[in-house]
C-alpha cells in the first residue's frame, strides 16, 4: 500500500465521519460546520486524484461562499431547536426508508463490481510537471461538452431570475425609487424663488422690568 492510498483511506474515513455528523448534529450551526469539514476533506481527496481545479473550486465556492452564507442565515434566523425536534420522529420512517434505498444501491454496485460485471477503471496515471488540470478541463468543457455547459448556465440564470421575481413583491409602507421620474426632473420643478420684504427692527423692551415682568425695587436699581 502506497502513501497515496493511505492518505486516501484516512481522509475518506474522516469524510464519512463528518457526513454522519451533518445528519446527526442537533444544532444547525454544528451541522453546518460538519459540512464545511466534509467539503475540506473532499477537496483533499480531489488533490490526491490530481484534480487541483475541482479542489480549489470546492473550497472557494462551497466553503468560502455558500457555507459561510448558510452559517450567517442560520445564526440570524434564530431557529427554535426545540420546536424542530418535535417533528423529527414524524419524518423518521421516511428518512430510514430513503437511507435503506441508498444503502441497497451502493451495495448492489459493489456486489456487481465484485462479480466482474463492471469493468474496473485504470489506475491514475502520473502526469508531467507542466500538466495543467484546469486547461484540460477547460478544453473538454468548451469543445466536447460546450452545449451541456451552456445549457447548465442558462438553467442557473433562470433560477436566479426566478428567485428575484419571487422576492420582488409589493409591500406597504416602503419607499421605492422611480428612476424615470428622477431622470425627468427639472430645476424649475425643484427650486422656487420667493421675494420677501425685509422685516422692520422690533422695538426694544424696557430694561426696568425683571424676567417675571414685575417692577424692580430701589435696591435692584
Amino acid at each position: 500500500m502506497t502513501i497515496t492510498e493511505i492518505l486516501f483511506y484516512a481522509f475518506a474515513a474522516v469524510l464519512v465521519v463528518a457526513a454522519v455528523g451533518v445528519i446527526t448534529a442537533r444544532n444547525p450551526v454544528h451541522a453546518a460546520l460538519f459540512l464545511v469539514f466534509a467539503f475540506v476533506n473532499s477537496a483533499v481527496i480531489w488533490l490526491l486524484l490530481e484534480a487541483e481545479f475541482l479542489a480549489i473550486v470546492l473550497v472557494l465556492v462551497y466553503v468560502g461562499a455558500v457555507m459561510v452564507l448558510f452559517l450567517f442565515v442560520v445564526m440570524m434566523l434564530d431557529i427554535n431547536i426545540a420546536q424542530m425536534r418535535e417533528g423529527f420522529t414524524r419524518y423518521a420512517p421516511l428518512g430510514l426508508l430513503f437511507a435503506a434505498i441508498v444503502i441497497v444501491e451502493i451495495g448492489s454496485v459493489v456486489w456487481v463490481k465484485h462479480l466482474g460485471g463492471v469493468q474496473e477503471s485504470a489506475a491514475a496515471i502520473a502526469q508531467d510537471p507542466d500538466y495543467s488540470n484546469t486547461r484540460a478541463l477547460g478544453e473538454l468543457l468548451y469543445t466536447q461538452y460546450l452545449y451541456p455547459f451552456e445549457l447548465a448556465a442558462v438553467i442557473l440564470l433562470l433560477a436566479i431570475v426566478a428567485a428575484i421575481v419571487l422576492t420582488m413583491r409589493r409591500r406597504e409602507g416602503i419607499k421605492q425609487q422611480d428612476i424615470a421620474a428622477q431622470v425627468a426632473v427639472r430645476a424649475q420643478d425643484r427650486i422656487r424663488i420667493i421675494k420677501m420684504d425685509a422685516d422692520k427692527a422690533s422695538e426694544q423692551t424696557p430694561a426696568t422690568e425683571t424676567t417675571a415682568g414685575a417692577p424692580q425695587t430701589e435696591a435692584q436699581r
